[in-house]
């Protein structure tokens, strides 16, 4: 008899901010920020530079609190980091002592998940992500993209609610940033978490986004599927695409 080694597929959260103030040191970057996330769904975050977009996150992950308003999973308050938000930054930030396997077990070891477990829910988890062959390597020896694997890997592995996730694909060049992006989509599939995704790149927050918002307005607007590389001719994802840019225009002078 075989051991299904797979992590149970969470249910995604509804993720809500109520008139937010957010800011760093009490100086305010965001305010009176009104956000619904809905379970399950891919959320893209855009705005220009200093606008709030990894405040944002961080104020979601709970490592920030907000100025005022409120902010709130499935409409109980964050105020303190969870397990079952994961938060992935641009900065692979393996620990390098580790082997690659050894940093997928991490979020595991954490949760007193026994050794065996552990070891066979990572291994499944470098295989979805295409390392199963690299798993007792030291982080120096594998590529950037093979890094942000191996970090993808590791946020998902414990089965988290909701992914937080800043730039992560920001230092990439084109190609293996493109290769990522259908990865992310693909290793969801089935998870049924919530993802709320930043980045300053215009087409991949439409190619990866079921919504995006735009923070400089604060709209939020459905992107059309289906979700293909060739979408971008078509006419409604032009529209949207003009507006999402339009939106990261600096104001014009007073």
């Amino acid at each position: 008899m075989t051991t299904d080694t797979s992590t149970p597929a969470p249910r995604g959260v509804r993720l809500t901010l109520r008139g937010v103030t957010l800011g760093r040191g009490g100086v305010p970057v965001l305010d009176g920020l009104d956000l619904d996330v809905v379970p399950g769904e891919i959320l893209t975050v855009v705005g220009p530079s200093g606008c709030g977009k990894s405040t944002l996150l961080r104020t979601l992950a709970g490592l920030l609190p907000a100025l005022g308003g409120e902010v709130s999973q499935d409409g109980e308050p964050i105020t303190a980091p969870r397990a079952e938000r994961a938060l992935v930054f641009q900065d692979d930030a393996l620990l390098p002592w580790r082997t690659v396997r050894a940093n997928v077990e991490l979020p595991l070891a954490i949760q007193g998940v026994g050794r065996a477990e552990r070891r066979a829910r990572a291994g499944s988890w470098l295989a979805r992500v295409g390392l199963e062959e690299h798993g007792t390597k030291l982080p120096h020896r594998i590529s950037g993209g093979q890094r942000q694997r191996v970090q993808l890997a590791r946020a998902l592995a414990a089965g988290p609610r909701a992914v937080l996730m800043d730039e992560p694909f920001g230092a990439l060049d084109a190609q293996t940033r493109a290769g990522m992006q259908q990865l992310l989509v693909d290793v969801l599939q089935g998870t049924g978490a919530t993802v709320v995704f930043v980045t300053h790149d215009v087409d991949e927050a439409l190619f990866l986004g079921d919504r995006v918002a735009l923070l400089s307005t604060g709209r939020v607007l459905p992107v059309p599927r289906p979700r293909e590389r060739a979408a971008h001719t078509d006419p409604a994802t032009v529209a949207l695409r003009r507006e999402v840019l339009e939106s990261l225009a600096p104001a014009p002078a007073a």
